[in-house]
């Protein structure tokens, strides 16, 4: 075993023991070779999270069966299609039309998706996702009340790019509001409905603290975007 390996499954286990029970590590995968992914799996790790549809089809089809893909990045319709086999949730739902879109693949391979729904809460514009108005006129409509498909199981948000960690816990706490709004108003009796995805590398722990059950950790798992083969 190599050092790059032996880092990455170090990676792991202190994660591991760092996060409290209850709370799900998503190893951030994209950009990472097959044999970086599976010095994860090695020690344990099941669920990964890709960000770009011709990175996870490929991986999702030569790399254990067990391993269970969250798709984490912008979803962009013409894409869906070809996720839609592999993926175990998708957690990038910024749109009514994605969802639809969603749901109509889902239904042709007989498929119910899981999904969460995103919501737009950092300060950058280039971040994706519902606003809680938005959301609700969906969860009312009468053609989302058709969807047989799809699973909402949350909620999702990214905080902004900064080190001010009041403002991150101010905009993770936003999410958390948003999953207990919407769990009252539309999912009260739905057990599924129960995960907020919310926490990154940088900013996990403060997450964690703010009710994440999902957190997404790619650089702090696999080291700084690092490309091509563990050789």
């Amino acid at each position: 075993m190599n050092e790059i390996q032996q880092e990455i499954q170090s990676n792991i286990k202190r994660i591991i023991d760092e996060i409290p029970k209850g709370v799900r590590l998503v190893a951030v995968s994209k950009y990472n070779s097959n044999d970086r992914i599976e010095a994860a799996y090695s020690v344990g790790q099941r669920l990964f999270g890709e960000s770009r549809a011709q990175e996870l089809v490929p991986k999702a089809q030569t790399l254990p069966k067990d391993i269970r893909w969250h798709f984490i990045g912008h979803l962009q319709t013409n894409k869906v299609k070809y996720i839609v086999p592999y993926v175990s949730c998708i957690e990038s739902v910024d749109s009514f039309h994605l969802l639809s879109e969603i749901n109509k693949q889902a239904q042709k391979i007989n498929r119910v998706i899981p999904c969460l729904l995103q919501f737009h809460v950092a300060v950058e514009e280039t971040k994706f996702g519902f606003n809680i108005e938005e959301c609700k006129q969906m969860l009312l409509s009468d053609v989302y009340k058709e969807f047989c498909n799809v699973s909402i199981i949350g909620v999702m948000g990214m905080a902004s790019i900064t080190t001010d960690t009041d403002y991150i816990r101010k905009e993770f706490r936003q999410v958390k509001q948003i999953y207990t709004k919407l769990k009252s108003d539309f999912f009260a009796n739905d057990d599924k409905f129960s995960e907020i995805s919310m926490g990154m590398t940088h900013d996990y722990k403060i997450a964690i603290e703010e009710g994440s059950t999902i957190v997404r950790v790619g650089s702090g798992i696999f080291g700084e975007r690092m490309y091509g083969n563990l050789s």
